[in-house]
């Protein structure tokens, strides 16, 4: 039977269809032929012009099916839907065929007979599609396993026996990569069902499955779920020993991003348990809506997000600014696709080349395009790059937000938004100490009279995924087998999603008035070797260390790097006060006069022209409080030039 079905399988699909209408053919006539014998409870044996009517039921029968597309459907892969595209075809080709018998008076039939005909025919068509589907989908199951080697599939159990889990269950069936043996669910009316010939399970019965199955993954399939119940399952599932993934989220699945079967590692946001907090539509819209925004290092992790979730709001331009060709690329082909796939009200998506140190072509793109809204997301941001180069850390995120700010002012740019962080916050490090200078910079603008521009600052800590964090990292380590680095066993880090820290900077800065300084609530802080225990253990491995000596994974502690500490902070002083969002508060820091300030200003320009780091660093602490250096000066190119002398 193999034989044969392997035969089958490499035909030409007009070949297929071929047979299939042969196959056809006689079924239409074997029901009618049953159907004769049915009523009249004998063999029956045509008489007459009864001929007639066997010969010509195929001639109806056939071009309705194929009008019907029955023939274009791939056997091994139909469905539920097939059912009623047969039951279409088939109840058509029977008022037809009635019609034919009863107005030509072609052989005496009983009035009996034709609805006979049409249940047959409905068992021996639609029964025949579902037994070679059985047939061939096996048969071929088996023979691209084989191919694949049966080492490499994974047999899962799937988390969830909703429409969600019962899809994924009816993709994964027609993959290659995946073999679903259970459905686990909360719901104890489920418990002992089956779906898909699939039995439901409670949780508890999930080690049993392992042990009975050889489980080695468990694919979570509840998309409807909150982020809350999403970390407790994720926490229950943890001691196992399963790889635990998620199937994609509805809207990816709807935007053509991703398909229904792609699974994908767990959502680390799910195990923040953070549910979002509803945003307030009129903050969104404020700045954005029917306005000329301007996205400054709109190719990055924030900046990009933002540019997503600002195209929504329907502005009249979007400038996206960016330094890296292929990152603005990148964002622009994106944007451009998400309006044609969303259906979008047509506006101006303008990407342009250039780097905020450049005051010219600022100054030139805030005039030609009559910006209105400014989102400065440009920075350098990793902490030992930027140690290693604190000249261009200083150039591009102090005189580069200076820059921008004045264009801004020039050209009457109502709002400005600058994206900060939480190691502004007593700097240990030359990336926060530029930040938080770049603030003062805003902060002292603010103050100034003769322009309308708001001012407003939005600070905030790590976002889960972005270039150079530590997830993206974590996984690559788990994947090559290990050693997962930590700096340091106590160090402790505040995450947020991308999106929904994007979505509170476009709300933040809707509030500010002028100068603000707006911090966001970040949750609890996590420790980074927990996050890393808790990816390991997520992934199917265990924690090797001196209690698990057989463990597969081993965390390996490599020590501070310069100008990295162990917590970070969100405001300089206590005093802070609540905003119109829970998750929003502002805070009062101090302000240094911008004439001081501006004095400052032009001393680090010139320790940027003579390359002089030890005054660069003497300015931003006198600058920033709370500065306290880490680490000597590291740049490499002085270190450098300081031994040629």
């Amino acid at each position: 039977m193999n034989k044969l079905a392997f035969w089958f399988l490499a035909l030409t699909r007009r070949t297929k269809a071929i047979i299939l209408m042969t196959v056809d053919s006689v079924l239409v006539m074997l029901a009618l032929w049953l159907a004769f014998y049915l009523r009249l409870g004998h063999v029956y044996v045509p008489e007459g012009n009864v001929w007639v009517l066997f010969a010509i039921s195929p001639f109806l029968a056939i071009p309705i099916f194929i009008r019907f597309g029955l023939y274009r459907a791939i056997i091994r892969y139909i469905g539920g839907r097939a059912i009623w595209v047969i039951f279409q075809a088939i109840s058509l080709y029977s008022i037809v065929f009635t019609v034919v018998v009863f107005q030509t008076g072609i052989g005496l039939i009983s009035r009996t007979i034709t609805p006979l005909n049409w249940l047959l025919l409905l068992f021996l068509i639609g029964g025949s599609r579902f037994i070679a589907r059985w047939w061939l989908a096996d048969v071929y199951s088996g023979l691209t396993t084989s191919k694949a080697g049966a080492c490499c599939l994974k047999r899962v159990v799937i988390y969830g026996a909703g429409s969600a889990g019962v899809q994924l269950a009816s993709a994964l069936e027609c993959g290659k990569e995946f073999k679903s043996f259970a459905f686990i669910d909360d719901d104890k009316l489920l418990h002992k069902q089956k779906v898909n010939g699939l039995r439901i399970y409670p949780m508890t019965a999930l080690a049993h499955l392992i042990d009975k199955y050889q489980i080695t993954d468990v694919l979570l399939a509840i998309p409807s779920a909150t982020r809350g119940r999403r970390s407790e399952i994720v926490r229950l599932l943890e001691p196992y020993p399963v790889h635990v993934r998620s199937m994609p989220g509805m809207n990816d699945i709807a935007q053509g991003k991703i398909k229904f079967d792609e699974v994908r590692e767990v959502d680390i946001a799910d195990l923040l348990g953070r549910d979002a907090v509803a945003p307030d539509q009129s903050l969104l819209s404020a700045n954005i809506t029917d306005k000329v925004v301007m996205i400054t290092g709109a190719g990055g992790s924030i900046g990009s997000e933002l540019c997503r979730q600002i195209i929504v709001l329907q502005p009249a331009k979007v400038i996206l600014f960016e330094l890296n060709e292929f990152a603005l690329y990148s964002i622009d082909k994106e944007l451009r696709h998400a309006v044609v796939a969303l259906a979008m009200c047509e506006f101006e998506i303008i990407p342009i080349l250039g780097s905020v140190i450049d005051a010219v072509r600022l100054k030139r793109v805030c005039t030609v395009f009559n910006v209105q809204t400014i989102y400065h997301a440009a920075a350098y941001k990793h902490v030992p790059m930027v140690e290693h180069n604190p000249g261009e850390a200083v150039k591009n995120n102090v005189l580069g937000t200076l820059s921008l700010a004045q264009a801004a002012i020039s050209c009457n740019v109502e709002t400005f938004v600058l994206i900060s962080t939480d190691k502004a916050v007593r700097p240990t490090n030359t990336m926060g100490a530029t930040k938080r200078f770049a603030e003062l910079v805003l902060q002292g603008l603010s103050l100034e009279e003769g322009h309308n521009t708001r001012f407003t600052m939005v600070r905030f800590g790590n976002v889960l995924g972005s270039s150079g964090s530590v997830i993206p990292l974590f996984r690559e380590q788990i994947a090559r087998g290990g050693p997962v680095t930590v700096t340091n066993a106590r160090i402790i880090r505040y995450f947020m999603t991308i999106p929904e820290a994007a979505q509170l900077v476009i709300q933040a800065g809707a509030m500010g008035q002028g100068g603000d300084v707006f911090v966001l609530d970040m949750g609890e802080p996590i420790k980074i070797v927990d996050l890393a225990r808790r990816m390991i253990h997520l992934s199917g491995f265990e924690v090797k260390d001196e209690h698990h000596p057989s463990g597969e994974i081993e965390i390996s502690f490599t020590g501070l790097r310069p100008g990295e500490k162990l917590y970070e902070e969100l405001l300089i002083g206590d005093n802070v006060s609540d905003t119109a969002h829970c998750r929003i508060m502002r805070a009062k820091e101090d302000v240094i006069p911008w004439g001081e300030l501006n004095k400052r200003l032009d001393r680090l320009r010139a320790a940027i022209e003579h390359d002089d780091c030890l005054a660069m660093r003497t300015i931003l602490t006198e600058s920033v409080a709370g500065f306290v250096p880490q680490c000597a000066v590291s740049d490499w190119l002085w270190k450098a030039e300081q031994d040629l002398k």
